[in-house]
């Protein structure tokens, strides 16, 4: 048997992987296997380079736990080590860089930083054990070997004898984290970061002892992971049916995608993956990092923000690198070229594949585009480029249900719906049915009127605006009506000057000259006795600034809004409202401006009760 000290030149690694790694210590686990896990690809390799004549048999990796001894066994077929191999790897801790691990520790608060880098994943072993062993046989004609460490600088190295090839690691869990000693801990910990390794693994209660083996026992254990996930596949041999199948593997109570882009290039780096555009509702009422990143096969993180961009965030799926720079616990990540380019490269494959889709099947893309407009518009806030690629396939929505590119609506609306200074009015309402009465009067001018409703639709037209001159949007409930009657048939009132001025004092006895404003405009007598618009930029900064516009957006937030309150000088109403005693002209001002109020949703507690009780009163 021989003793030693592990090379690091200082007693105070483990205090320091402890310390460091301690909020990330269930990571230990997806270190040990993956570690497995290179061990047996890398005899495969040697396999079919002829370099390794042996029969490869069975290479599941092993794991179980034995509560009564408090283990947790981790084992594989692979390469395993020689004596020699077991100083040169374990012992001296990231040999070769062992002096630079020393000044990288100085002066450094998170160690998240400085863990991996220097060859420390085996390490991570006992953020969770007080005592390891190795139990190891290598493929080389060689002696097994026993090594064990207390979590001190000291170790134990001796021969032993050993049936497999392979290593067995021992954790002696330690009393402060026997949650790993727990069938579904380690069961969820192998979901959530081997589900996809390319070597089978078995977990189970009992772990076969060397005379088990010998007496040819089977463990008790299942296979928890899928070696070959799909995105590992060439595009050519999926179907649909295989891309919505591994979709449910990865969200099984989501509803299936919509479509999905299979990402796999080589160079100038390697990236494969699945992203799935998932069925959204028009709100932002949903979960972000639903993307998890992947290393050859091994979970990293789903926090992938510096890779994908943001506005891509809110997809689905897969995607997995090994030219993505990550520190020691494999989960935060560096920006470098790499990162750059593979960000740019997916924001570019989406634009694509939605150019695709549009061109291929407009009707198909009509039928969807309620569900990805969230995605495209929050791109093309978020990126100019994202903007230029798939500005040719956004969709306008009318309430006609009908889609229009822009450049489509523009020229359909142009000659009704160009104002008197030139400008293009795209009328908007947001919700059908509030707005109903609006919408009936702006189409029964000949107008059209589009639906935006999605809670980044104000930050969209603005967009719009800036990028289209001479191109307003204006809210169907915005004081834009007598600005777009055609000249030939301006409407001239029927009021003179005296009872117009009569009129309007009365109405402004009704309201708050500080927040309404009557106008009196010489309309249609078909058209509302009265009705409110609001001031569309106004209402539209109040309204982003809801959302987090800006620190101008937030004091404009603060403001009351500004309303008109437009008097129809030609409704008969209004015409009778002359002939009327003040007293009752008043009561009958009062019940039209509640009436404008309700028709905008803003007619609200005590001023609506008083309403309707008027209301009965009037009926009599």
């Amino acid at each position: 048997m021989e003793r030693g000290s592990i090379h690091v030149q200082t007693e105070n690694i483990f205090p320091i992987i402890k310390k460091f790694l301690y909020s990330d210590h269930e990571i230990f686990l997806r270190e040990l296997v993956s570690n497995a896990v290179d061990a047996t690809q890398k005899l495969k390799g040697l396999a079919a380079l002829g370099e390794f004549k042996g029969e490869l048999g069975d290479v599941s990796i092993q794991i179980a736990i034995d509560k009564e001894k408090k283990t947790l066994t981790i084992a594989d077929k692979g390469l395993g080590m020689t004596g020699d191999e077991v100083k040169k790897y374990i012992n001296q801790v990231a040999f070769s860089s062992a002096g630079e691990f020393l000044d990288k520790f100085k002066g450094v608060e998170d160690g998240k930083t400085i863990i991996g880098h220097f060859g420390l994943g085996f390490y991570s072993a006992f953020m969770v054990a007080d005592r390891v062993e190795i139990f190891t046989k290598s493929y080389q004609e060689a002696p097994a070997v026993r090594w064990e460490c207390d979590g001190s600088p000291e170790f134990t190295l001796e021969e032993i004898e050993k049936q497999d090839r392979g290593t067995e690691i021992v954790l002696h869990i330690n009393d402060e984290s026997l949650e790993f000693l727990e069938d579904h801990k380690i069961r969820s910990l192998l979901k959530k970061y081997c589900k996809f390794l390319p070597i089978p693994i078995q977990f189970g209660e009992k772990f076969l002892s060397e005379e088990d083996k010998k007496e040819g026992k089977l463990p008790e254990a299942d296979i928890v992971n899928i070696t070959d996930p799909a995105w590992t596949k060439q595009p050519s041999s999926l179907t649909d049916d295989n891309y919505i199948q591994f979709y449910k593997e990865l969200y099984p109570f989501a509803h299936e995608p919509l479509f999905w882009i299979h990402l796999n290039v080589d160079y100038p780096f390697n990236l494969t993956g699945i992203l799935y555009f998932p069925k959204l509702n028009k709100g932002y009422e949903v979960e972000k990092n639903k993307i998890h990143l992947y290393c050859n096969q091994v979970f990293v993180t789903d926090n992938v923000g510096e890779i994908v961009p943001e506005y891509l965030t809110l997809l689905h799926g897969v995607i997995d690198s090994p030219d993505i720079p990550l520190n020691v616990s494999r989960s935060y990540l560096q920006s470098d070229s790499n990162v750059k380019k593979i960000n740019s490269h997916i924001s570019k494959k989406v634009a694509d594949k939605l150019a695709e889709l549009f061109q291929k099947d407009r009707a198909v893309y009509e039928q969807k585009w309620n569900d990805i407009a969230l995605f495209v518009k929050y791109g093309m806030l978020s990126d100019d480029k994202f903007y230029e690629r798939v500005n040719a396939s956004c969709l306008l929505e009318n309430v006609e249900n009908q889609f229009f590119t822009l450049e489509e609506y523009k020229e359909k609306i142009k000659d009704a719906q160009t104002d008197k200074d030139g400008n293009l009015v795209l009328l908007y309402a947001v919700d059908k049915e509030q707005q109903h009465s609006y919408i009936q009067d702006a189409q029964s001018r000949g107008l059209d009127v589009l639906i935006l409703n999605s809670v980044i639709d104000n930050h969209f037209i603005q967009l719009a605006e800036s990028k289209n001159e001479k191109t307003q949007f204006k809210r169907v409930d915005a004081d834009i009506t007598s600005n777009l009657i055609p000249k030939e048939e301006t409407i001239e009132s029927v009021m003179n000057d005296e009872q117009k001025e009569k009129l309007k004092n009365s109405f402004e006895e009704q309201v708050d000259k500080m927040q309404v404003q009557v106008e009196l405009k010489p309309l249609s007598p078909n058209d509302a006795p009265v009705l409110i618009t609001r001031n569309e930029f106004m209402r539209r900064m109040k309204e982003m600034s809801a959302m987090g516009g800006g620190s101008n957006m937030f004091m404009m937030g603060d403001l009351p809004e500004q309303l008109n309150l437009v008097v129809n000088t030609n409704h008969p109403l209004n015409i009778g409202l002359l002939e009327k005693s003040e007293e009752e002209r008043q009561k009958r001002i009062k019940q039209l401006y509640d009436l404008a109020l309700l028709s905008q949703n803003m007619l609200k507690g005590e001023a609506l009760t008083n309403f309707v009780k008027r209301s009965f009163e009037l009926a009599i």
